[in-house]
């Protein structure tokens, strides 16, 4: 069976961001599961003095902040945003 290449790419391209948001969904969870686990921790073996679970929670809130511009905030690079990269480059002459 011969499919459309035009029809195919578009398809193609939602199927990967639905994987994309699938994936983040599950990056999600496991971050608020983990940290939450390691809150915890720290609430019943501690004095409740110095919060060190912050550390885990700020360098892995940057992954997660980062996986989520990629998936909700990111747009593909357009034919109009290259040409107007070769008009910017050209400049006036």
């Amino acid at each position: 069976m011969v499919t459309d290449t035009r029809e195919q790419a578009p398809r193609d391209k939602a199927v990967q961001q639905l994987k994309k948001r699938r994936d983040f969904r599950g990056h999600l969870l496991v971050y608020v599961l983990v940290n939450g686990f390691l809150v915890v921790i720290w609430a019943i073996t501690s004095d409740h003095g110095f919060f060190w679970p912050v550390f885990p929670m700020g360098a892995w809130g940057i992954g997660l902040v980062m996986n989520a511009w990629d998936v909700y905030w990111r747009r593909d690079i357009t034919e109009e945003d290259i040409r107007r990269e070769i008009r910017r480059e050209d400049g006036p002459d």
